[in-house]
């Protein structure tokens, strides 16, 4: 183990009322937040930016581009935390959720916005003018594209917290070596 992993008892002061929050959304304290609470200015951008984006796009292109995302950048717990929360709140499909780790979709439009999202993460950001006309022509407005790189920098954040702290996965275990 990398980092403690605090019970939120054990977290700093400041990070507790946010924890709390956090509790009161999922009925549960994640081990992500836990190990960010360490840093209460690192959680509460975490969970600023992460509930701040929860408002955009619908829960299953989040959740797509969330599972896309942890694929790519190789972070099992995301991955199994992402796929999880597709398959039993979002209500994605087990099919799709192999393809959306391959960053494709059954649905023309999600598959238009992993694409774009993957190519955001590929180019950091430096995408082509075809592929925002690619992603427009999906159907996807300007602000709907500024959140999907949104998600992506949101996604990108966790799987990095992830990757550095090897945080113990406390969902059921999906490996991105396990490519569906």
């Amino acid at each position: 183990m990398r980092f403690t992993i605090p019970t939120p008892e054990m977290a700093p002061a400041a990070a507790r009322p946010t924890l709390d929050a956090v509790h009161n959304q999922f009925g549960v304290v994640p081990n992500l937040f836990r190990l960010v609470a360490q840093s209460p200015a690192a959680l509460e951008g975490l969970t600023g930016l992460s509930g701040a984006l929860r408002k955009t796009l619908d829960a299953k292109t989040r959740e797509r581009i969330a599972i896309a995302v942890a694929q790519a950048n190789g972070c099992d717990y995301c991955l199994s935390a992402h796929s999880y929360i597709a398959l039993n709140l979002a209500h994605v499909d087990p099919a799709e959720i192999a393809l959306n780790r391959k960053g494709a979709s059954s649905d023309p439009k999600a598959g238009a916005a992993l694409r774009f999202a993957l190519q955001v993460l590929e180019t950091r950001g430096k995408v082509a003018d075809a592929d925002l006309a690619t992603v427009r022509a999906a159907g996807f407005s300007d602000a709907e594209i500024l959140d999907i790189v949104g998600h992506v920098a949101l996604n990108v954040l966790t799987n990095f917290y992830n990757n550095v702290a090897k945080t113990e996965i406390d969902f059921p275990a999906v490996a991105d070596a396990d490519a569906a």
